[in-house]
């Protein structure tokens, strides 16, 4: 007969012996794909509610933090998505895109962090991003991130202009327009604007999908308040979406353009609701912040309803998004 003391030893162990099978079992890709899906759609809640009781170790675990952390990105808690996407590199070290997505999360946490921590924190972030250039040195998106970072941070942070320049000729090799895009950046470091002007539009000569540079031309001519360049850079945005409707993302970015500047709200809502019908939502773009934003320009444009029901739509995606970040 078992002692009462044997007995609790017992079930101890079998709790243990059930975390470490926790752990170490493998993560279905379906349950990854149905996680991406939702993190697509701009469905935060529910990703989370996939993504958060899975094993933080074995096979699919890595794919899996990466998942969380970029929902966390899209809700914008950049600590929580910085630990996730350090637990994925941990997990994978030589995946380029784990380390590009810590880069980024480290980096926007850097920029809401306090003066002290900030440094170290960015920091941080440039080596993330120097990893992920390394492990795939065709990797756009990552050497995109090295190149602005190094364009815009000061070279006690380790920026510098020359740097960015020298990723730019890498990127010829891999991506001409993400290349001539970051030769605007840093023209506009420079404050050389017509230098930068010429690289923004060589970027939507050169792409074979020009709509999201579109949007970033137009966000040129905002900064230089050149409004009727502005109308113009956001019509070929939406001629360049209804040829490809891939890009449908880019009608996120030209309206965000359109709202920070003050300008057209009736267009930038039209932009944003041609956006959510789509069947490109896309993360770049969080459809529960297309609503948040859309509910703000109805209110403005006198439909107080469809501003309440926007809102509660967006409440419904991401309850943990405050709607004063956006």
């Amino acid at each position: 007969m078992r002692s009462p003391a044997m007995g609790f030893a017992f079930a101890l162990a079998c709790l243990a012996l059930a975390a470490v099978s926790r752990c170490h079992a493998q993560i279905s890709s379906a349950t990854l794909t149905q996680a991406n899906t939702y993190l697509q759609s701009g469905q935060a809640d529910d990703a989370l509610a996939l993504l958060t009781p899975l094993p933080t170790s074995g096979a699919g675990a890595a794919q899996a933090q990466n998942l969380l952390c970029r929902v966390r990105f899209t809700l914008q808690q950049w600590s929580q998505a910085a630990a996730n996407c350090q637990q994925a590199v941990n997990l994978d070290q030589q995946n380029s895109d784990d380390s590009m997505w810590l880069g980024r999360a480290l980096g926007q946490q850097a920029g809401h962090a306090s003066f002290l921590s900030a440094y170290g924190i960015a920091k941080r972030s440039l080596s993330a991003m120097q990893t992920a250039a390394k492990l795939n040195p065709q990797n756009g998106p990552a050497l995109s991130d090295l190149g602005d970072y190094y364009a815009q941070a000061p070279g006690i942070a380790g920026g510098g202009t020359d740097k960015a320049e020298a990723v730019a000729e890498q990127l010829d090799k891999v991506d001409s327009a993400r290349a001539q895009q970051l030769r605007g950046d840093i023209a506009m470091a420079k404050k050389d604007y017509t230098t930068a002007e010429g690289a923004y539009r060589q970027a939507v000569a050169t792409a074979k999908e020009p709509a999201d540079y579109w949007s970033v031309l137009a966000n040129f001519y905002r900064s230089r308040q050149q409004w009727s360049d502005v109308d113009s850079a956001i019509q070929g945005c939406i001629a360049a979406v209804a040829k490809d409707k891939n890009s449908s993302f880019a009608l996120y970015d030209g309206a965000g353009v359109l709202i920070a500047a003050k300008r057209n709200p009736s267009l930038a809502a039209q932009m944003l609701e041609n956006y959510l019908s789509s069947s490109q939502l896309n993360e770049q773009a969080p459809a529960f912040i297309a609503h948040i934003w859309l509910s703000r320009l109805k209110q403005q444009l006198g439909d107080a309803a469809g501003a309440m029901a926007e809102l509660a739509i967006a409440a419904q995606m991401a309850k943990e998004f405050n709607p004063s970040q956006a």
